[in-house]
């Protein structure tokens, strides 16, 4: 394990928890910012963290435009100081009031919105104050957003009604997300080419377009390089924490380091080639299959699937087989089933064992650990998914 992860009092931290390594989360921002240039040109999502304590380092890099999907993370935002934050999830119901309400409350923070029918418009135009919106796009994920033939009806829609003014167009297009960065960017531009030919056509029909927020953070590095394109800001999420599966998906997104840790402990060893975890179901988020929940750090050379034979694959050696994670009994705790002496004796019980989160998910009720290298969690990873846009 690097010695980056190195605790200073192990015993002193329960387990599981989640492992926050502040050092480390300043220099991701530090190398988002170097990929813009500028950090007016970044507006990262707050779902991969929701960390008030985070938010404070990104400001202290000089980001001060944010997005979020819930009203709660918003609100977060704004007491954390956030000055421009974007609620970038159509509000509808009884969160248009909600969203009223924190612009109410919250008078040092510039509170925006999205739509993407016309019939959204009426309700916020009862907001108490000016109002910038944006239209969401849809760019071919076909979740939300707004198809291309209707942007300037909707555009002009919003510039004549007030106190709303057009802010610009949200462009998130996570469904982009190839391996491969000359695909990717290829993708990414054919699909811009046609966004830029329509704000053109708006403009030209007198309704500026003065900000497109584009991207995640599969689209990241490319957008960054953009710096001919007129009011980009550029929108990755995951890149404060940096999972692993992003890590080893998108190496071009450079000069990032994972910046968040389970801890786990082996809690019995049942058979000789078989220990068990205090990892469970309601630690980690369950919703990938297992083999894309964690990476161990403590045993490189292993990995997780699930226990049916023909799944165990052999370490490129050939010489040992892999373990392989999975749910066990109604504690859900999970398991690591594995061969050869190596395995068996490296992991004894009550041995701390340092993971990595292949897929970031939602973090709350965060306590500061008593060690000032790392956050922990009192509860870790929450299972809920939330929004894909990151």
């Amino acid at each position: 394990m690097p010695p980056t992860y190195a605790l200073h009092d192990p015993n002193s931290v329960p387990s599981p928890a989640l492992l926050f390594y502040p050092a480390v989360i300043r220099q991701n921002i530090a190398a988002a910012v170097q990929h813009v240039g500028n950090p007016a040109r970044l507006r990262p999502h707050v779902k991969t963290h929701k960390c008030p304590q985070i938010v404070a380092m990104q400001l202290a890099a000089g980001v001060s435009k944010h997005k979020c999907a819930t009203i709660a993370e918003a609100e977060m935002l704004a007491i954390a100081g956030a000055p421009d934050v974007l609620l970038a999830y159509p509000l509808v119901g009884p969160n248009i009031q909600r969203f009223f309400q924190l612009q109410t409350k919250y008078h040092g923070t510039k509170f925006s919105a999205v739509v993407d029918h016309p019939a959204m418009v009426p309700p916020l135009a009862s907001s108490p104050k000016p109002l910038d919106v944006y239209i969401d796009v849809n760019m071919g994920m076909d979740r939300t957003g707004a198809g291309f033939d209707l942007l300037e009806e909707l555009s002009r829609s919003i510039a004549n009604t007030k106190p709303l003014r057009l802010a610009g167009w949200h462009c998130y297009d996570g469904h982009i997300n190839q391996e491969n960065p000359e695909e990717r960017e290829t993708s990414i531009r054919a699909r811009l080419e046609l966004l830029l030919d329509m704000r053109a056509s708006v403009e030209q029909a007198s309704v500026p377009v003065p900000v497109l927020i584009c991207g995640g953070t599969p689209g990241f590095p490319i957008y960054a390089r953009m710096r001919d394109v007129p009011g980009l800001e550029c929108s990755p999420g995951t890149y404060v924490l940096h999972d692993h599966g992003y890590g080893s998906k998108y190496p071009d997104f450079t000069g990032l380091q994972h910046a968040a840790l389970m801890l786990t402990r082996v809690v019995s060893r049942p058979r000789k080639n078989r220990v068990t975890f205090d990892l469970g179901n309601k630690s980690v988020a369950a919703d990938p299959l297992l083999a894309k929940r964690v990476h161990l750090l403590d045993v490189p050379l292993h990995t997780i699937g699930t226990e049916r034979p023909e799944i165990l694959r052999p370490v490129p050696d050939g010489q040992q087989l892999l373990p392989v994670l999975h749910p066990i009994g109604k504690n859900r705790s999970q398991e690591i089933v594995g061969t050869g002496k190596r395995f068996g004796f490296a992991l004894k019980i009550d041995l701390p064992v340092f993971v990595e989160v292949i897929t970031s998910r939602v973090y709350e009720r965060r306590t500061r650990s008593s060690d000032s290298d790392h956050f922990t969690s009192a509860s870790g990873p929450d299972r809920r998914s939330g929004s894909s846009d990151d």
